[in-house]
């Protein structure tokens, strides 16, 4: 199965969720991020529960400070 994140594919087990990707395929921190599937925002709550689906498409954004 294979997703794609900020415009670059990765290829993801069955049975990922955000979590996990967030987790053990970016390895990057979750605090300061959102995550949107298919346009769509997805609650910090619902991470561990959503698993991802072939062709799905992720944006996530981290939050900056500055003016």
């Amino acid at each position: 199965m294979e997703i794609t994140v900020n415009q670059q594919n990765y290829p993801i087990s069955e049975t990922c969720s955000v979590a996990q990707l967030l987790a053990e395929v970016l390895q990057i921190p979750v605090q300061g991020i959102a995550v949107a599937i298919n346009q769509t925002i997805i609650s910090k709550a619902e991470w561990p529960e959503r698993l991802l689906r072939d062709g799905d498409r992720l944006t996530v954004i981290k939050a900056t400070q500055g003016g």
